[in-house]
C-alpha cells in the first residue's frame, strides 16, 4: 500500500497556510494547533483526511462519482483528545494508582499498570504492594534500563526514557525507522461481502470483527461505523476498560467470548467466517499462538480484508514487545523532546494520545482502501501498522512556530442530540471529517462491554 500521500498531506501541512491542501485531495478547514514540540495537529490533519479520502475513493469506485472531502482542524484536534461530553456523569477513572514516570538511579522508566496482570509483573520485580509511593522508592534503586528489562522479561509493561537521538541508534528504532508505514500484502480471493450500500452509507451491510482494545483499534472501528459498516467488538470476559469505553465504542455491539474454551474459540472461528473485516491489535505473535495466523484466517474467510496494529513495529528485537502510546512516547524520545521543549524537569509527552488516534485512523484507511482493492482484484490483504512506526512520521518534523492556539472549544462544536450511552446522557462532537454526501453517523450509542451476543445481525 502506497504512504506517499499520508506522508504528502503531512509534510504540506506543516508548510501550508490553515486553508485548503488541494495537492494532497482534501480541503482543510480551521485554524490553530495543539501546543507540542511535535506537529500533533498536521498529523490529525493527514490521518483523518487519509481516511476520509479512502471512504471517497470507494465511494467513487462503487458508485461513480468520487465526493469531495473536508477536515476540520480544529475538531481533528479535539478527536485526537476526546469526543464524548457527558451530561451529569464521569467515565470511571482509567488509570491504575501504579501507573505513571518515575525517576530511577539514572533516570526515568515509565511503568503502565492500568491492567492487572501487567501491575501484578511490575510489582512482583519490585517487591513492593500496589501504593505509588512505596513505587516509587523501589523504582529509585535501579537503573533505568535493567528495571525496564527486569519487568519486561515478567510480563508487565515498562519504558525507559531515552532521547531520540539514542532511539535514532537503538537496535528497535532502527528496524521501524525501516519498515513502512503500512505493510501491505495480497491474500487469498473471495467474495466482496454483502455490498448493499449506498452513496451515504458506503459501507452498510460489510461485516467488522473488532478484536481491539485501547486506543487505536477502536478508532479505526469507530470510523468504519460512521459510514455504515457493522461492527462486532468481541472481549474476554475479564477484560475491563472502564475509562474509555464510553468513548470508544459508539456505533458498535460488543461481544464476550474466552478463547481459552474450546467452544467459545470455535464460535469465533464462526463469526470470522462470516466477516468481511478483522481489526486486531494483539501482540504479533498472539493469534498465531491460538492456531490463528494469517492463513488461517484467510482460510477461514478467503478474500478477509485483514488490518492489524502492534506498538513497538513488526520487525527488530522488540516486536513482540507489549507498548501503549505512552510507553512508545517514552522509548522514542518524545517525552524526552518534550521536556526539553518545554524547560521541564520531567517527561513530558504528547498533549494528546497522538500515535494512538492517528493509528488508528490510519488503520481505517488501510481497511477502506483494502475493500476497493477487493472489488477490483476479488483479493483480500493483510495490512500491518505499528504505533512505532507512526511515530517515526510525526517525528519528521517539528511544530510549526507559525501556528497559532487552537481557539476554545464551544458549544457549536457539539452536535445537537443527546446520545444515550450506556452509562447516561452525552453530546458528542461534531465530525471531523466530512465525505460530501455520506455524513459521519453512527447506528449505536456508546454502550458497555458485553451487552451484545456474539453474533452478526442480519
Amino acid at each position: 500500500m502506497d504512504n506517499s500521500s499520508v506522508i504528502h498531506t503531512f509534510l504540506q501541512a506543516m508548510s501550508a497556510e490553515p486553508s485548503v491542501f488541494e495537492a494532497s485531495g482534501f480541503d482543510a478547514t480551521g485554524a490553530g494547533s495543539l501546543p507540542s514540540a511535535f506537529a500533533v495537529t498536521e498529523l490529525a490533519v493527514a490521518a483523518v483526511g487519509s481516511a476520509g479520502l479512502a471512504v471517497a475513493e470507494y465511494i467513487g469506485h462503487r458508485f461513480g462519482s468520487r465526493p469531495s472531502v473536508t477536515v476540520d482542524r480544529r475538531l481533528a484536534s479535539f478527536w485526537f483528545g476526546a469526543s464524548l461530553r457527558p451530561q451529569g456523569w464521569s467515565p470511571p477513572d482509567v488509570r491504575d494508582p501504579v501507573t505513571g514516570d518515575y525517576r530511577s538511579r539514572d533516570g526515568w522508566v515509565r511503568l503502565h499498570a492500568n491492567m492487572p496482570h501487567h501491575r501484578a509483573a511490575e510489582l512482583r520485580v519490585l517487591g513492593v504492594e500496589a501504593d505509588h509511593e512505596a513505587v516509587a522508592r523501589a523504582v529509585a534503586s535501579w537503573d533505568a534500563l535493567e528495571l525496564e528489562t527486569a519487568i519486561v522479561q515478567a510480563g508487565g509493561c515498562a519504558a525507559m526514557m531515552r532521547s531520540q537521538d539514542e532511539w535514532a541508534h537503538h537496535p528497535q528504532g532502527q528496524a521501524v525507522a525501516a519498515e513502512p508505514l503500512f505493510h501491505y500484502q495480497e491474500a487469498s480471493a473471495g467474495p466482496p461481502g454483502d455490498l448493499r450500500g449506498a452513496p451515504a452509507r458506503p459501507l452498510a451491510g460489510l461485516k467488522v470483527l473488532d478484536l481491539t482494545r485501547v486506543l487505536a483499534g477502536p478508532v479505526c472501528t469507530r470510523f468504519l461505523a460512521a459510514y455504515g459498516a457493522q461492527v462486532l467488538r468481541v472481549d474476554p470476559p475479564f477484560w475491563v476498560e472502564p475509562g474509555l469505553v464510553p468513548e470508544v465504542t459508539l456505533g458498535k455491539r460488543c461481544a464476550q467470548l474466552d478463547f481459552r474454551d474450546l467452544a467459545q474459540l470455535e464460535q469465533f472461528k464462526a463469526l470470522l467466517g462470516g466477516a468481511d473485516i478483522l481489526v486486531h491489535g494483539y501482540r504479533a505473535d498472539a493469534l498465531e499462538r491460538m492456531g490463528l495466523g494469517a492463513e488461517v484466517r484467510q482460510l477461514i474467510r478467503p478474500g478477509l480484508v485483514d488490518v492489524c496494529l502492534d506498538a513497538y513495529g513488526w520487525t527488530g528485537p522488540w516486536n513482540t514487545r507489549r507498548g501503549f502510546d505512552s510507553l512508545v512516547q517514552m522509548s522514542n524520545g518524545f517525552a524526552h523532546a518534550g521536556m526539553r521543549h518545554y524547560g521541564k524537569d520531567k517527561p513530558t509527552p504528547l498533549p494528546v494520545q497522538a500515535l494512538d488516534q492517528a493509528s488508528g485512523y490510519l488503520m481505517a484507511a488501510a481497511v477502506v482502501r483494502a475493500l476497493t482493492g477487493r472489488l477490483v482484484t476479488g483479493l483480500g490483504s493483510t495490512t500491518r501498522l505499528s504505533l512505532a512506526r507512526t511515530a517515526v512520521l510525526l517525528a519528521s518534523r517539528p511544530a510549526s512556530r507559525a501556528m497559532a492556539a487552537l481557539e476554545p472549544e464551544i458549544a457549536d462544536d457539539c452536535g445537537p442530540e443527546i446520545e444515550l450511552t450506556s452509562w447516561g446522557p452525552a453530546h458528542r462532537l461534531r465530525p471531523p471529517c466530512d465525505v460530501q454526501g455520506a455524513p459521519m453517523r453512527w447506528d449505536y450509542p456508546a454502550n458497555a462491554l458485553g451487552s451484545s451476543p456474539a453474533q452478526w445481525l442480519a
